[in-house]
């Protein structure tokens, strides 16, 4: 039988074809076929308001609710007593909260007063007035991504935080509802989905609209952001999760395995990526990823995700690996084995960088304090974690700080807007110029 991490040179057929997938991942996100019922979502909620909101949380959520008042999901305070959670949950989450707000405390940023030609400039940095986050379920519960999220949009300032998340999951973990108590979270919403970012993007009777909506999901809900951009701000378009490991020097292969599945778990559809320059290695983490599958609950998902976006590459080198790296811009980049961790400055296009076998991802996904929502599908050549920086927005004031320094600068403005042919801009700016001058001769 076929083990479930295929390993191939990268140079080879079936090497280029698993490199093809994987430059091409976003492709499967946004399918035409999801896109088209996305969009129809969006504009029957938009339309519709609290009704066809209704209607779609009927028909995808999970869950019938009668009137628009049962998608609250906000408990009473102490609701869920820490003797209903997991062993060291508590514990762990206050270390966890802990570390995201020591981070985004330093991603803070301040703007900036300036005076530069006579003009005085000002940069003002506001958090946005109102955000919605969502919260995913299904296969899993996530209350690691509430703090990655609403963490950082309280250092931002946000006054108004609004949280989606499908309510099954919600009413079936104690740690979930948890934890968005403990983080002053009261207005949660059950709706997941292509209907929760419509709800959030353009409101209804019920839902009041957004300025931002921000955390990770499915296809759905990456489709039906989509949509939205524009009317509203989004984080990003956000795939399944993803890693690619490099491993070059002594390495452990149970180690690697374990970080490999770590990712397939998510879901079928994420990528596990083993780059290194030893066969050997290659071969020892494919049979260790076997040994780890038996009796592993989340085996079935693991399976599928390696089957489609999952492998061991062997490269030439670290060059190559360092290349191909770059080349797929992954979500989670981890640098196992002396050789590998000492060319971390190599790479620049990666969404989180671990560096060393001691600093999986997973630590990334729970405590080391940056966030979790990270760019997917090769848009971390682009794209930026989310952080403090996501819930801000700049503005400029600009002010003539020194009025004997405007007929300078009137002439120049005057000069550009009639090489760009707008003569009304010309001639504000040469109104402002002939008065300046008359002013100065006035004055004289």
């Amino acid at each position: 039988m076929r083990r479930a991490l295929l390993v191939t040179e990268a140079s080879s057929r079936a090497g280029a074809r698993l490199r093809a997938r994987l430059a091409a991942r976003f492709d499967g996100v946004l399918d035409r076929r999801v896109e088209r019922r996305a969009a129809a979502i969006v504009e029957r909620v938009r339309r519709g308001g609290d009704r066809a909101l209704l209607a779609e949380v009927d028909a995808h959520d999970g869950w019938r609710p009668a009137r628009i008042e049962e998608l609250r999901l906000a408990p009473p305070p102490g609701a869920d007593a820490a003797g209903a959670l997991p062993d060291g949950f508590a514990e762990a989450l206050e270390r966890t909260i802990a570390a995201v707000e020591a981070w985004a405390q330093r991603q803070r940023p301040r703007g900036f007063r300036a005076t530069v030609a006579g003009v005085a400039l000002e940069e003002r940095i506001e958090p946005l007035a109102r955000v919605g986050l969502y919260v995913p379920g299904g296969r899993a519960s996530y209350p690691s991504t509430a703090v990655m999220t609403v963490v950082p949009a309280r250092v931002a300032g946000v006054r108004e935080i609004a949280v989606a998340t499908p309510a099954p999951t919600y009413r079936a973990q104690p740690a979930l509802r948890y934890t968005l108590e403990r983080l002053g979270v009261s207005e949660i919403w059950g709706m997941g989905g292509a209907q929760a970012v419509a709800a959030f993007a353009f409101g209804t009777e019920s839902v009041r609209r957004v300025d931002l909506i921000a955390g990770p999901g499915n296809a759905w809900m990456t489709a039906a952001k989509r949509q939205v951009v524009g009317r509203v701000a989004i984080d990003g378009l956000m795939g399944p999760s993803e890693v690619v490991i490099v491993a070059a020097g002594a390495c452990d292969a149970e180690w690697i395995a374990a970080d490999l599945l770590a990712q397939a778990e998510h879901d079928p559809a994420a990528s596990a990526l083993l780059v290194t320059p030893s066969r050997e290695l290659a071969r020892a983490v494919a049979r260790a990823v076997e040994r780890r599958l038996e009796g592993l609950p989340t085996a079935a998902t693991a399976r599928a995700a390696l089957a489609a976006c999952g492998g061991a590459l062997v490269v030439a080198d670290l060059d190559e690996a360092v290349a191909l790296a770059e080349q797929l811009a992954p979500e989670h980049l981890q640098l196992v084995g002396g050789e590998a961790a000492a060319a971390s400055e190599r790479f620049r296009r990666v969404g989180a960088l671990f560096v060393g076998a001691a600093t999986p991802e997973v630590l990334g996904d729970y405590v080391a304090g940056p966030s979790h929502v990270l760019p997917t599908c090769g848009s971390a050549r682009f794209a930026s974690a989310l952080g403090v920086e996501t819930f801000l927005r700049r503005s400029h004031r600009i002010e003539l700080a020194d009025r004997d320094g405007l007929e300078p600068l009137a002439r120049a403005a005057e000069a550009l807007a009639r090489a760009e042919g707008l003569p009304a801009h010309a001639e504000a700016a040469r109104l402002r110029r002939v008065d300046a001058a008359l002013g100065a001769r006035g004055a004289a």
